[in-house]
């Protein structure tokens, strides 16, 4: 007995002009989109003691009885970055409300607490939840994902496995990065250089407003001398998060641990030219054992892209993809 497993279902055709893993990846980059969301309802939820992040909420007129999806964005993004904004339009004129969640430090929100974040912290998504069903009473919830966030969510589902919250429903996740570090060696390759140096200039700068912002709490100089991003977790993510380096941060906070615990439909989303997530032999051999899980891989994709020709929808193939799935809870 396996898990459903899909290779290229319905056919994810690219868009004309943006065949391959870098062009579709860099294309989601620089594609500017028009989308068009309805006013959202600012919250910061306290997910350890002293620690809030902000969250956008996007409500129906009938918030309890909808369908409540939280959705995470990657590394160094934002509930601004596009993928995050036009997931949101989808799901709300799908009829479900939708909650975008920066993690830690991310959307501006570096000044509250004197904290990095990290990929181990899927407790900050069981906060935001517990808070939405404290609060709002909502009756039914699905956490959605993309890369660093798709390790987030899917490490929380197998983390409860069968003992979440009775309104918890499924999860997707979009390139998640399960695989923490054969994804990060990937990053350093020749052919990857480009988004290392992009991830370790964000990550520098932060660093530097952290420090600003709480003097005294982060020595600047243990960027001296970092060239990879595996060095920069091992040199400030695990010095910082209580991780003994970057080799102990990675074994620890991969979703691949707990993969194979998830007790909820998941759909799980992963290009073959995505440059550099990687799901390793033994992680997708725990992925298709779960009944749970289905696993899609198609051809093409990139990097959390997936932009198809615009046919009766914008072309953003992986956030209809999900929506599709969401629409059955």
């Amino acid at each position: 007995m396996t898990s459903q497993i899909e290779l290229e279902p319905d056919r994810f055709v690219p868009r004309r002009w943006l065949r391959g893993g870098h062009t579709q990846t860099i294309a989601s980059f620089l594609i500017n989109r028009r989308i068009k969301l309805p006013p959202s309802e600012e919250r910061l939820v306290e997910v350890a003691p002293g620690v809030q992040t902000m969250c956008h909420c996007h409500w129906q007129a009938d918030r309890k009885s909808a369908l409540t999806v939280i959705i995470i964005h990657g590394f160094e993004g934002s509930t601004e970055s596009q993928y995050m904004e036009g997931f949101a339009a989808k799901g709300v004129a799908a009829g479900m409300n939708v909650i975008r969640m920066n993690q830690r430090n991310c959307g501006g929100t570096d000044c509250i607490a004197p904290v990095l974040y990290h990929s181990g912290l899927s407790n900050d998504v069981a906060a935001v939840a517990q808070n939405l069903i404290d609060h709002d009473q909502i009756s039914r919830f699905a956490i959605v994902g993309y890369s660093m966030g798709g390790n987030l969510v899917l490490k929380l589902a197998g983390e409860w496995g069968t003992r979440g919250p009775e309104q918890f429903r499924a999860v997707a996740a979009v390139c998640p990065s399960i695989d923490l570090a054969a994804s990060s060696d990937a990053l350093h390759l020749p052919s990857n250089r480009l988004y290392e140096q992009y991830f370790l200039w964000q990550v520098r700068r932060r660093l530097r407003a952290k420090a600003k912002f709480f003097p005294g709490v982060f020595d600047l100089s243990r960027l001296e001398g970092i060239g990879s991003l595996r060095q920069f977790d091992d040199k400030i993510t695990a010095y910082y998060c209580g991780f003994e380096g970057a080799v102990d941060y990675y074994a620890r906070a991969a979703a691949s641990n707990v993969v194979g615990q998830i007790a909820v439909p998941t759909f799980i989303l992963h290009a073959a030219n995505d440059p550099f997530i990687r799901i390793l032999p033994e992680t997708r051999r725990k992925i298709l054992a779960n009944l749970n899980i289905r696993f899609v891989e198609t051809d093409d994709g990139g990097h959390c892209s997936f932009i198809a020709a615009a046919n009766g929808y914008d072309g953003f193939w992986a956030e209809q993809r999900i929506i599709n799935f969401l629409n059955a809870f």
